[in-house]
C-alpha cells in the first residue's frame, strides 16, 4: 500500500483484484474506454473516439498501409479484385493529397494455393514456399493492374527478416524506399516467402506481415501505420456476452494482451491481434501512430486519415 513500509519477504502477498492488476498492467488514462472498475463504458462520444489523438492523424505525410490476407482474398481463397480496387483507390487519393505511401501486403501465399488447388495451409516450409513463388507474381500483376487505373506506378520490394539485421541491407533499403516515393511511386512491400522461411516458421514468425509493416514503418519513419485487418479493432468483452471495439489504446500491457482471442488455425491468414498489439507496440515506440481498423469497410483508409473514429488507435509516444 502507498506510504507503507516495505513488506517482509516472509509476508504473504496480499492479493490484488482484477481491476487492480489490469490498471497496474496498463495505462489508460481517464478518458479511455477503461475506466476505473470496468463498472461502467458510458462516457462522452469525443474521450470514447480518442478525438484528442485522432485529430492530428490528418497530419501524417509518410504512411505504410498493411493489407491482411483476410483482407485481400475472399471466402475461396481467391484474390478479391473487387476489394483491393477499393483499397488502391484509397491509396491513391491519399496520394493526391500530398501523402507518400507504402503498402505491405500480405496474400502471396493464399493466391499461390487457390493457383494451385489447395484447400488449407500447408505445414511444410517447402510447400508454404512453392504458394508463395506462384501467388506472388499473381498478387504483384492485379497490383499493377489496379493501380495503372490510377495513373500510379508500383515498384515491388521482396524483405526478408534478416534484411534489417544488416546495416548496408538497412540502409539499402531506406534509400530504395526514398527514391520510390520522391518519384511518385508506390512501393509494395512482402516477405521473401519463396526464398525466407522466417515467417512461415513458428520461432521466426513475422505474424502474417504484421512485424515486417512494423520494421518497414520504423525505418522509414512513416507518421502512420494503418494495419487493415477482418476485424475492426481490438475488442473487449460487453453486456449480454458480446464484445465492442476500444476505439483506442493509449499504453500497450498485459491488460491489453489479455484481450487477444486465439487465432484460428488452417486459414490463410498467419497473423493475430497478438503480432499486431506487438506490432503496433514497436512503432509507438518509434514515434508512429497505428491503427488497426477493417479494411473491408468503405473508405476505411481515408476516414482514418482524415481522424474518424475508425478501428482501434494506438497514440505514438512523445519524442
Amino acid at each position: 500500500m502507498r506510504g507503507s513500509l516495505p513488506k517482509s519477504p516472509l509476508r504473504v502477498k496480499e492479493k490484488r483484484t482484477r481491476a487492480s492488476r489490469a490498471r497496474e498492467a496498463i495505462d489508460f488514462s481517464r478518458d479511455s474506454w477503461f475506466n476505473r472498475g470496468h463498472r461502467t463504458h458510458a462516457m462522452k462520444k469525443t474521450e470514447d473516439s480518442g478525438e484528442k489523438f485522432r485529430q492530428t492523424l490528418p497530419e501524417s505525410r509518410r504512411i505504410v498501409v498493411k493489407i491482411g490476407s483476410k483482407v485481400i482474398v475472399d471466402a475461396k481463397g481467391r484474390p478479391d479484385r473487387r476489394r483491393l480496387a477499393a483499397i488502391v483507390a484509397q491509396v491513391a487519393a491519399l496520394r493526391r493529397r500530398g501523402c507518400e505511401v507504402v503498402l505491405v501486403s500480405s496474400g502471396a501465399i493464399a493466391s499461390g494455393m487457390e493457383a494451385l488447388g489447395i484447400a488449407r495451409r500447408p505445414s511444410a516450409v517447402p510447400d508454404l514456399q512453392m504458394c508463395a513463388a506462384v501467388g506472388q507474381v499473381r498478387l504483384m500483376t492485379l497490383y499493377h493492374e489496379l493501380f495503372a487505373a490510377e495513373k500510379v506506378r508500383v515498384g515491388q520490394l521482396l524483405l526478408t527478416h534478416e534484411d534489417f539485421d544488416r546495416r548496408l541491407s538497412v540502409a539499402n533499403m531506406r534509400r530504395t524506399m526514398d527514391h520510390l516515393l520522391r518519384a511518385g511511386v508506390v512501393p509494395v512491400v512482402n516477405e521473401n516467402d519463396a526464398v525466407a522461411d522466417e515467417e512461415v516458421k513458428a520461432y521466426m514468425s513475422l505474424g502474417d506481415n504484421d512485424h515486417l509493416a512494423s520494421l518497414v514503418a520504423r525505418q522509414t519513419r512513416s507518421d502512420l501505420l494503418v494495419m487493415l485487418s477482418a476485424v475492426d479493432g481490438l475488442r473487449r468483452p460487453a453486456a449480454g456476452g458480446r464484445t465492442a471495439r476500444v476505439p483506442y489504446v493509449e499504453s500497450i500491457g498485459r491488460a491489453a494482451m489479455a484481450l487477444v482471442r486465439p487465432a484460428e488455425a488452417g486459414g490463410v491468414s498467419k497473423g493475430g491481434m497478438d503480432s499486431k498489439l506487438r506490432a503496433a507496440a514497436a512503432c509507438v515506440q518509434a514515434g508512429c501512430n497505428v491503427v488497426i481498423a477493417d479494411g473491408r469497410r468503405r473508405d476505411v483508409l481515408v476516414r482514418v486519415f482524415e481522424g474518424a473514429d475508425e478501428g482501434t488507435l494506438f497514440p505514438a509516444v512523445p519524442r
